[in-house]
C-alpha cells in the first residue's frame, strides 16, 4: 500500500511539473513578470452595412491635457477611436500607423476627426506617451473607464479601433493592432457612403 501510495506521489509531482514547463501556460504565463496584463486581439476588422448601425456613440470627456471633448466637435465628420495604453505593446507598434493616417487625413482637410481613449493609466502617463511618439489629435484620460463605456462593449479589448460614420454610428471596427493601409481603406468607405 505504500509503495502504491509513493507511486501516485510521484505521478503527480511528475504530471505537475510537466504542466508547469509550459511557457505557454497560463501559469507560465502569470509568473512571466511581463506585466503583460492583458490580451490583444487577432486583427479582426469587421464593417457594418448601413441598414445595420445600432444608435449613435456618444463620447465625451476630459483629454490627457485637461480639456474637455465631446462629439460636437466630431459633428458631420467620420472619426476614428482608438483605445489604447502606453503599456500596450500592440498600441505601441501601432501609434505611428494611426498619426500617419491620420496626418494625410488633415493634409488633405478631408472631414475625419481621430481620437484617442487612453485606457487604464493616469493623463499625466497618457500625456506623456503621446508626446514620446509625436501624436497630435487628443486623446481622452482614462476617467473610471467612462469613455470606454460609452462605446457599448464595442472595445473588448486593447488596442482597438473603431469607425464610426459621420452620424457617430459604428461603421467598423479592428480588434487589436491596425497598419495604416487597413485604417485608410476604412475611412474611405465611409467617407464614401450616402448617407
Amino acid at each position: 500500500m505504500r509503495l502504491v501510495a509513493l507511486g501516485v506521489a510521484a505521478a503527480l509531482a511528475l504530471g505537475l511539473t510537466a504542466c508547469s514547463s509550459d511557457p505557454n501556460s497560463i501559469s507560465a504565463q502569470a509568473q512571466s513578470g511581463d506585466r503583460k496584463g492583458f490580451v490583444s486581439g487577432d486583427g479582426t476588422v469587421e464593417r457594418i452595412a448601413l441598414d445595420k448601425r445600432e444608435d449613435a456613440v456618444r463620447l465625451k470627456g476630459t483629454n490627457v491635457d485637461g480639456k474637455p471633448w465631446s462629439m460636437d466637435q466630431a459633428r458631420g465628420k467620420v472619426l476614428v477611436v482608438n483605445v489604447w495604453g502606453s503599456w500596450c505593446g500592440p498600441c505601441v507598434s501601432e501609434a505611428g500607423d494611426l498619426q500617419q493616417a491620420w496626418s494625410s487625413y488633415e493634409k488633405a482637410n478631408k472631414p475625419v476627426q481621430f481620437l484617442g481613449l487612453d485606457f487604464k493609466e493616469g493623463p499625466d502617463a497618457g500625456a506623456a506617451f503621446l508626446r514620446s511618439r509625436g501624436i497630435t489629435y487628443p486623446s481622452l484620460a482614462y476617467d473610471g473607464g467612462a469613455p470606454v463605456l460609452a462605446l457599448r462593449g464595442k472595445a473588448p479589448t486593447v488596442p482597438t479601433t473603431l469607425v464610426l460614420d459621420t452620424r457617430g454610428r459604428i461603421a467598423a471596427r479592428v480588434l487589436g493592432p491596425v497598419q495604416t493601409s487597413t485604417l485608410s481603406g476604412l475611412v474611405d468607405d465611409v467617407l464614401a457612403e450616402k448617407a
